[in-house]
């Protein structure tokens, strides 16, 4: 279970860390999210509210992953679950009406590896790093 957990753990520190990063701290991509001056203000608050949210889940997931003696496949899988959840999202937040991976003005200088918007990408992985490390687990038991 401990590369598991590792996995899990750096998916978590990732998604809490991450969002933070890049939209507010970056100065390329920060420029596109909390510090854009064409977004208006409730905008910039659920843009907060998203990277407290993932900062959260990646603290709950490290004291299940770490402070819990001992670690149970149960609350593996919650941590596991509340690393994914923000990914999660991101992956289906394309589906509600006027949403984009970015803003037409950026379209231009946004990766797109693999033809694939990097947001989306990125997500992709985180998922799949978790799905192994829950495949890992379970088949270990």
């Amino acid at each position: 279970m401990q590369i598991s957990k590792w996995i899990v753990a750096f998916v978590a520190i990732y998604g809490g860390l991450g969002g933070i990063l890049f939209d507010a701290v970056i100065p390329g991509t920060a420029r596109q999210h909390l510090w854009n001056p064409a977004w208006p203000p409730h905008a910039k608050f659920h843009n907060a509210q998203t990277m407290l949210m993932g900062l959260c889940n990646a603290l709950v997931t490290l004291v299940l992953l770490f402070a819990l003696r001992p670690l149970t496949l149960p609350v593996f899988l919650v941590a596991a679950a509340l690393a994914a959840i923000y990914f999660d999202c991101m992956l289906i937040a394309p589906v509600f009406p006027g949403t984009a991976w970015s803003d037409p003005e950026f379209e231009a200088v946004n990766p797109r590896p693999l033809g694939i918007p990097v947001q989306k990408l990125l997500s992709l992985v985180a998922m799949g790093l978790v799905s192994v490390a829950v495949v890992i687990v379970v088949a270990t038991k």
